[in-house]
């Protein structure tokens, strides 16, 4: 048995500790936002945060994740950061099938975490470990950009 946070609630994870996260979450969570992409680190469906860093949960062992904090996209409004980026890609209507989103909005709230003001190439390169066959690429860059204006924003008034 694993202990892990999920999205803010402690939850102890019954099955094997070498399985892989992304199936726990899915299948003891009932939390549907990670989604099985590739299974092979290739297309970032199955981003998630623990402790703050975009991790493949496709591929994390369950031990791994043992005591950390891992957060979904279930849970991303309830994140001060989530909840912006969450409205940024609202706004710019960023998700065409959806499929890939919950990975990339997970990817972005922990670039934006780390990295406020990310530069081109820093938003690039975090995207860049998304296959998005969609062809919101260009939305999905306005809505980093837009996001990163409305944090901006929000700080100022604080």
């Amino acid at each position: 048995m694993t202990t892990i946070q999920h999205n803010h609630r402690s939850i102890t994870l019954k099955g094997s500790s070498q399985a892989f996260l992304l199936h726990e979450l899915r299948e003891q969570c009932s939390d549907a936002s990670v989604r099985f992409g590739c299974g092979t680190e290739h297309c970032g469906a199955c981003t998630v945060l623990v402790d703050g860093v975009a991790q493949n949960s496709c591929s994390l062992p369950v031990w791994a994740a043992e005591g950390r904090h891992v957060q979904t996209a279930q849970g991303l409004s309830e994140d001060p950061i989530g909840r912006v980026v969450l409205q940024a890609f609202i706004d710019e209507q960023a998700a065409q099938c959806g499929y890939c989103v919950s990975g990339i909005l997970m990817r972005v709230t922990g670039l934006l975490q780390q990295h406020p003001d990310a530069n081109e190439a820093q938003i690039r390169d975090t995207l860049s470990r998304h296959l998005c066959r969609c062809g919101a690429h260009t939305r999905i860059l306005r809505a980093v950009r837009l996001a990163q204006k409305n944090l901006s924003h929000v700080s100022s008034l604080t």
